[in-house]
């Protein structure tokens, strides 16, 4: 089970919002450079941006934030020979270019939400052109799936469309229930293990992670399909202890540590 810090991005600043609305944001460092750095010396083995600004605007609006946290991940593998850790960008991605561009720079997946919902046919070809590196972001509200930076409630319940889009191949689905997120009251298990069980695909949870309770609830049921936790505000207020949290996660889902892998590589 991996433990995703969030970085949430907006006017460059590292920030955290609370059920998505811009005019309740917290501004937690203004280097997200420094911030990246932070989470991985943490431990952190993926991180999980979004370029909040692109989000409402429906085009990137902080590639140079961005592009310092890939130079601070690259950074950071050089220093400890160790691997690069993956990451996954959304908010803003409406066309092929801006996949291409984000994915030439560096990242590792892009995360299609609002543009899944509204042009299916561009998360379709999106998937044909970059295999394996495209996750749909669904985010709800009772079942609903919601657009444009949480702004529009849809129709559309959530099991249907994700399972459309796993027939696109998509490579997962970041589930996040948006009266939950930025509230640390608790995930919402019950709908993320519904979601899960109909599909072949992960699912990443996310939204309303508050402590340990949280982490361990979801390794319970991780054997249902459920792969990662984005951690957001748990982790920038201290009710979460990234390092801890993934190692009970490891230590109840039967994965090495981060000890273990490093004791057993060659000298």
């Amino acid at each position: 089970m991996l433990l995703i810090p969030a970085i949430d991005i907006k006017d460059g600043h590292c920030v955290r919002l609370q059920q998505g609305d811009m005019e309740r944001a917290t501004v937690f460092s203004e280097d997200p450079g420094e911030m990246a750095r932070h989470w991985l010396a943490q431990g952190a083995r993926r991180l999980h941006l979004v370029d909040l600004n692109g989000a409402f605007a429906g085009k990137p609006k902080n590639e140079a934030a961005v592009k310092s946290i890939i130079k601070a991940v690259r950074e950071f593998a050089i220093k400890n020979g160790t691997e690069e850790v993956p990451i996954q960008l959304g908010g803003g991605v409406r066309d092929l270019d801006t996949i291409e561009r984000y994915l030439d720079d560096g990242l590792s997946y892009i995360i299609i939400g609002t543009a899944a919902v509204k042009n299916p046919g561009f998360l379709h070809d999106a998937c044909s052109a970059f295999p394996g590196q495209i996750i749909v972001g669904l985010d709800a509200r009772d079942g609903k799936v919601a657009t444009d930076g949480w702004s529009k409630l849809s129709g559309h319940e959530v099991i249907d469309l994700a399972r459309k889009f796993e027939d696109y191949g998509c490579e997962a689905i970041v589930y996040t229930d948006i009266g939950r997120d930025g509230m640390m009251g608790g995930v919402n298990i019950e709908a993320t293990v519904r979601l899960a069980q109909s599909m072949t695909i992960p699912v990443i949870a996310s939204g309303g992670v508050h402590g340990i309770q949280d982490v361990e609830a979801l390794c319970a049921v991780q054997d249902e399909g459920i792969e990662g936790i984005i951690c957001g505000r748990s982790i920038y207020e201290g009710t979460l202890e990234l390092r801890s949290a993934q190692a009970r996660a490891d230590e109840l889902t039967g994965e090495p540590s981060d000890e273990e892998l490093d004791a057993n590589q060659p000298e």
